[in-house]
């Protein structure tokens, strides 16, 4: 996940006093790369349990967590894997045990990389399968089975000595020397780029661009934000929320405005249900064809059990090109990408197919950037210096078979009531590499430019 090979490191002290001594700190940050330690818990302020572990430290990740007892031994783990509540184990082929000789770091690979961490909510961190337990049975002790997918010495990690008098978890957090990507951090170029955008086909005034997601992930979330980035004051139209279920029922249609008395902008936001794991439940992906052929009238209901039929009220039977979708936008939470479910993940799958099929490009759009990574939370300006934020990128681009050219990252307007610059940025870029894809189908279906004239499909 990290270089092994850059020496370099920063501590982030607390307010809470830190046991895990400088040298000990730097001797972990070694191990890692370009990292500081930021506190997440500490048991004796918080309280030795699994709850309180999973308050504190639920989707934070990569983590290290460490335990202390009487004898003097410091011990742990890492994982870059983010800590739920799910009963599941999940893969780390970077995840590893330690414990401290002196000032000198002894580590234990993991050896079975599937079973590297349990997410279980009756214990604090759980590595293997009971290799290591910090807060077992939500008490101050530990528990150890060596061999279970790590192989140690039980009296040479801890002495043998399973009382903790103390366990702490910290966030690591790594950064690049320069960033990755670069980009523009101009609003008014940006904002100006929008509104003077053309389809290159003359029959299509607004290239239409439809957001699929699960339920949570923040698509009426986005359009609001990057309304209020063009209103110039937050906005909630679309309806958003926290839910189980989705907010949005209904296939709706929005075009930006350049300000409250301002003309359209040459984009429309297509808005649909959220995407749900069970069959039954959430946007039926048998929906997906007549949204991006161009059957779907706005307003329509969404119905989980059964798709559009042709003979509903408002189905467009002959849709035109400007009708269609031009490019497809699969917007994800960034704090849920390491534990996107199976069928999730196959849903996804299989509406790409769809928009591979009519040769639509797609994009994908990364949210809560925020909240994946301290760091940018600090200054958004560090997106593309986080290393979390980067591996979070390439981990979806590699389940959803697209390349990282293909995603932009961005927090949207939840809690704010007033406009930040560097975030309206990040909006705002993501909008205009939607017009571009958008361009891209264009130039593909008419590579002269010519006027084009279609028969009823």
């Amino acid at each position: 996940m990290f270089s092994m090979t850059v020496k370099s490191y920063s501590v982030q002290r607390s307010s809470m006093k830190i046991p895990l001594v400088f040298s000990r700190q730097k001797t972990i940050c070694s191990q890692l790369g370009t990292v500081k330690l930021k506190l997440l818990f500490k048991a004796t302020v918080y309280g030795f349990t699994g709850p309180a572990f999973l308050q504190r430290c639920s989707s934070h990740s990569p983590t290290v967590s460490v335990g202390y007892n009487a004898s003097g031994f410091v011990f742990g783990g890492f994982t870059q894997q983010p800590f739920t509540q799910s009963g599941q184990f999940v893969n780390d082929n970077k995840a590893f045990l330690f414990t401290f000789s002196g000032e000198k770091l002894i580590k234990y690979p993991v050896t079975n990389a599937a079973q590297a961490v349990k997410m279980v909510n009756n214990c604090g961190p759980h590595f293997g399968n009971g290799a290591l337990i910090l807060l077992n049975g939500n008490q101050p002790v530990v528990h150890t089975n060596p061999g279970q997918h790590y192989n140690f010495n039980a009296a040479e990690m801890h002495g043998n000595d399973l009382n903790l008098i103390e366990c702490e978890v910290y966030q690591v957090e790594g950064m690049l020397s320069k960033p990755w990507r670069m980009m523009t951090w101009t609003k008014k170029e940006l904002m100006e780029s929008i509104k003077t955008y053309k389809p290159t086909v003359s029959s299509v005034p607004q290239a239409r661009v439809l957001m699929i997601g699960p339920v949570g992930a923040g698509k009426s979330s986005f359009f609001n934000s990057i309304n209020s980035v063009f209103r110039g004051h937050v906005t909630n139209q679309a309806i958003s929320g926290c839910a189980s279920t989705s907010l949005t029922t209904q296939f709706r249609t929005y075009t930006l405005k350049a300000g409250r008395e301002g003309k359209p902008l040459p984009i429309i936001l297509c808005d649909t249900m959220g995407l749900e794991e069970g069959n039954g439940a959430g946007l039926n992906v048998d929906d997906i064809s007549s949204i991006l052929k161009g059957h779907m009238p706005d307003r329509h209901q969404f119905n989980s059990a059964a798709p559009l039929d042709s003979e509903a009220h408002g189905y467009r039977k002959s849709p035109e090109l400007k009708d269609k979708i031009h490019c497809v936008v699969y917007v994800l939470d960034a704090c849920k990408i390491s534990i996107l479910p199976t069928k999730m993940e196959e849903k996804l799958k299989a509406i790409r197919n769809k928009a591979n099929l009519l040769g639509i490009p797609q994009l994908i759009l990364l949210t809560k950037i925020d909240e994946a990574c301290p760091l940018v939370e600090e200054d958004l300006m560090n997106i593309y210096r986080s290393i979390y934020i980067k591996e979070t990128m390439q981990k979806i681009c590699s389940q959803l078979g697209v390349p990282l050219s293909c995603v932009a990252p961005v927090k949207n307007y939840t809690e704010e009531w007033e406009l930040d610059l560097n975030c309206d940025i990040l909006l705002l870029s993501a909008v205009n590499q939607m017009l571009r894809f958008a361009d891209n189908y264009f130039d593909d279906i008419n590579p002269t430019n010519k006027p084009l004239f279609f028969s009823n499909c």
